[in-house]
């Protein structure tokens, strides 16, 4: 069964790539409409037959709810009158020496909008202390009343007792109330013995808890004991005088919840909450009838259905047409991806057999297209390469060739501490120069490197002119191209200290600037004109070239534009008699960004 399951699954998928766009745009639609109709037939039978119980019971469940946390919170307060009396009062106090009317007097005045009075007795039934009233009616024998012997039989519990009259006391307006009582333990000579405190609650409370609820249907709610004792009913008078019956003796044995129950031949939704601490039961009685639901609510319920059918149908449709249509979209995204020039763009090549078709015909394309600039960018950069491998290996061997003639004359005339010193400066210079084959070194290196030179030049020219090199503290840690500088000071020497005496000065700093380094190489030589200036760093002018090493000014400037690009390179100022400022501009090089740039290499 499984793989018949499968082929048939197999076959359709098949069929459906196979299929063109206006046939399965035709399909899907037809789809949607048959099934938005069929889910509306089936929504609007189910609904039919469930809304009205489902209403009723919702609106039950939430109203008694409500019902329930208000007289919870009644008799928590209650309660809480209760505690505070007997820990606060009771408990610190000897009956023997001290008077609780005072304090009870005070308690009662506080809650006074909720309470009809507060009692304490002793373990003979005897007034300890009352108020507001404080004389008993004359032949009430308070041991015997239930709430009293409850209270000292069970030490731990709360009492609550059903609504009665209060008459304990000559009171003439006789309030209906339900009675708290719990034992306490009074102190009386040092001893303890035990008592009952007595708080009578207004009746009135919770019956306008309970007279305020409004069900669904002209339903509505009484309250119960757990024993089956009536404690409200909107009709309580009727039900004692024996013309109305309800079946709260029953309700009280159901448990919590929802039931559907027939009382004097007519259906009731019970819904039953059991109300905490006391045992009782809230019961909302709804008749199960229509004639509560009116026209309005079933025309409102009948366009809320047609609206959320008329939102799924559409909700459906606008889901299949988009999967059709999302590989075309997908498609047209990708080449417009590569008409802007976005490298490593995925073609798709889903949806329909004529979009997998084209989808896979450009994604041909574009791979060989990928291969053939792949084959141009690696010829390009071995081009590159050799190219810039061709300008630093122009070390004019006649500076070498003059080095090492200076080095001999030196040793013949006795000089040896500067012949020692200008072979020790030529081993560095060619330390440096080398760097393992590395194009990218530190820029100290490179200030070195240069340092290492000018000591050479310095000992050759006699010290016609002063160097100095310096560089600020936050370029120390980064890189630069290698062999850049020594050949803007060879072209200082050479065109710029050429006729000076013992005043010619020569100028390194290496400095910030925004987002790059820059590094100056100033003289006070000779300088020359500005647009002779520009002709040395123009490949059209291939007469205007440097003396030295032949690396030159325009040498230097390509193999930065070739490593860094054309928004780096050199910048000459200068004017006749006033010298020359040419300056290197290339960017931050940290660590990081020399180990991503050797990784691309």
């Amino acid at each position: 069964m499984k793989e018949l399951i499968r082929s048939f699954i197999r076959r359709l998928t098949a069929r459906y790539h196979k299929m063109s766009i206006q046939m399965v745009i035709s399909l899907a639609f037809t789809t949607t409409a048959l099934v938005g109709v069929l889910f509306l037939g089936m929504s609007l039978f189910w609904r039919s037959a469930v809304t009205t119980e489902s209403l009723m019971q919702g609106n039950s469940q939430r109203i008694l709810a409500q019902i329930n946390m208000s007289l919870d919170s009644y008799l928590r307060r209650m309660m809480r009158v209760s505690d505070t009396l007997y820990y606060s009062v009771i408990k610190n106090t000897d009956l023997e020496k001290e008077n609780l009317d005072d304090q009870i007097q005070l308690l009662y005045e506080e809650n006074r909008d909720s309470l009809v009075s507060v009692s304490l007795f002793d373990s003979r039934g005897q007034l300890v202390s009352s108020a507001p009233l404080q004389e008993l009616k004359q032949g009430t024998y308070v041991n015997q009343r239930d709430w009293y012997i409850n209270a000292i039989r069970d030490m731990e519990n709360f009492h609550f007792s059903s609504p009665h009259v209060q008459n304990l006391f000559n009171d003439p307006k006789h309030p209906w109330v339900v009675s708290l009582s719990r034992q306490v333990q009074l102190t009386r000579r040092g001893g303890t013995e035990s008592g009952v405190l007595l708080v009578d609650m207004s009746f009135g409370g919770i019956e306008q808890i309970c007279r305020d609820a409004e069900l669904f249907n002209r339903g509505y709610v009484y309250l119960v004991s757990n024993i089956g004792e009536l404690i409200y009913h909107p009709r309580q008078q009727l039900i004692y005088a024996g013309l109305m019956e309800e079946n709260y003796e029953e309700a009280s044995g159901y448990a919590d919840g929802s039931h559907i129950i027939t009382f004097q031949h007519q259906r009731y939704q019970m819904t039953i909450k059991t109300v905490g601490y006391t045992g009782w039961k809230l019961v909302g009685m709804v008749p199960m009838e229509m004639v509560g639901l009116g026209l309005d609510q079933l025309g409102l319920f009948a366009l809320s259905l047609l609206l959320f059918s008329a939102f799924l149908m559409t909700f459906l449709t606008f889901r299949i047409s988009s999967h059709i249509t999302d590989p075309i979209s997908q498609l047209e995204n990708s080449i417009k991806k590569l008409e802007a020039g976005e490298e490593n763009v995925v073609i798709a090549e889903g949806g329909c057999y004529e979009i997998q078709h084209l989808g896979h015909t450009i994604n041909s394309l574009v791979s060989t297209m990928r291969h053939l600039m792949d084959d141009i960018i690696h010829q390009e950069r071995q081009k590159r390469k050799s190219e810039l491998d061709v300008l630093q290996s122009q070390i004019n061997p006649h500076f070498l060739y003059n080095t090492l003639d200076s080095v001999i004359w030196m040793t013949e005339a006795g000089r040896y501490e500067e012949s020692i010193q200008m072979v020790t400066s030529l081993a560095r210079l060619f330390r440096i120069s080398l760097s393992r084959g590395s194009s990218i070194i530190p820029l100290t290196d490179e200030l070195e490197h240069a340092h290492h030179y000018m000591t050479i030049q310095q000992i050759r020219f006699k010290n016609r002119f002063t160097t100095t090199i310096q560089a600020d503290e936050d370029v120390k840690q980064l890189y630069t191209l290698k062999l850049i500088v020594q050949p803007l000071l060879e072209n200082a020497i050479y065109h710029g200290m050429s006729e000076a005496e013992e005043d010619g000065e020569i100028l390194v700093h290496a400095y910030r600037h925004e987002q790059q380094v820059w590094i100056d190489v100033q003289d006070n030589g000779l300088g020359m004109r500005p647009e002779v200036a520009q002709q040395l760093l123009s490949r059209n002018r291939p007469d205007v070239r440097t003396r030295g090493s032949g690396i030159g000014v325009r040498n230097v400037h390509e193999r930065i534009q070739l490593t860094f690009g054309k928004e780096y390179g050199l910048t000459i100022e200068s004017e006749p008699d006033e010298g020359t400022l040419v300056r290197i501009r290339i960017p931050v090089l940290d660590e990081e960004s020399v180990k991503q740039y050797r990784e691309e290499k």
